[in-house]
């Protein structure tokens, strides 16, 4: 008996010794080129969507900056968790980065609308032809400030009518549009595919599909 519990707790230790190594070898894909991201924190902005863009980027070796849209204080979010960003986007925002990534939250996305910070760093982003990615309300920020007009895009759907007016944009109800250099997607429930999209565009299909597998997800 003292033998069979004895055996049992080496599989148990082994197992996890195994999953352990699997999720630390598999959870981070190193590439020879390090790519890099900002996403655009705002007071109100989305917890899910900001904190699901930043893991998958950052298990896919992605190196990511938080920056703080009002500054480098904690932000209170939608549902009032508080986020640390690592620095001010007015401290950030001369800087180069392969990825402008904007979370929504309807409150968020108003400071984003608001802020000509974000303003800049957008139209530096497109005009060096580099990625972009917003999702749920956020959108409504590239309207405002005249950014990727003439693209196909998608948002929360309580957007889409503001999103259509003017005819600057080709709406689209899907869970994840891309066009060119510009990702959109719709809201927290499509957080995991706006985020691998993102991956995907950055490396490839490959390494998107080899970070979703880790944490039980389908990426094709």
């Amino acid at each position: 008996m003292h033998f069979s519990c004895e055996l049992s707790r080496i599989v148990v230790r082994t197992s996890f010794r195994t999953l352990s190594q699997f999720f630390h070898s598999s959870a981070r894909v190193n590439m020879p080129n390090t790519k890099t991201a900002i996403i655009l924190l705002a007071e109100g902005a989305e917890e899910m969507e900001f904190v699901i863009a930043a893991d998958v980027l950052r298990r896919a070796g992605v190196s990511v900056t938080v920056a703080g849209v009002a500054g480098a204080e904690p932000v209170k979010c939608s549902r009032e968790v508080k986020i640390v960003p690592d620095k001010s986007l007015k401290d950030v925002k001369k800087e180069s980065f392969d990825v402008v990534i904007l979370p929504g939250g309807l409150e968020g996305s108003r400071h984003l609308s608001d802020s000509t910070d974000v303003g800049e760093i957008l139209k530096k982003q497109e005009q060096n032809d580099k990625l972009i990615a917003a999702i749920c309300a956020a959108p409504t920020a590239l309207k405002f400030h005249k950014i990727c007009l003439g693209k196909k895009l998608t948002s929360y759907p309580a957007m889409k009518c503001p999103m259509e007016e003017g005819n600057h944009y080709t709406y689209l109800e899907e869970k994840v549009v891309i066009d060119g250099n510009l990702i959109t997607s719709r809201g927290p429930g499509t957080a995991f595919d706006f985020a691998l999209a993102i991956v995907e565009k950055l490396f490839d299909k490959e390494t998107a599909s080899n970070v979703a597998k880790p944490m039980l997800l389908t990426y094709e």
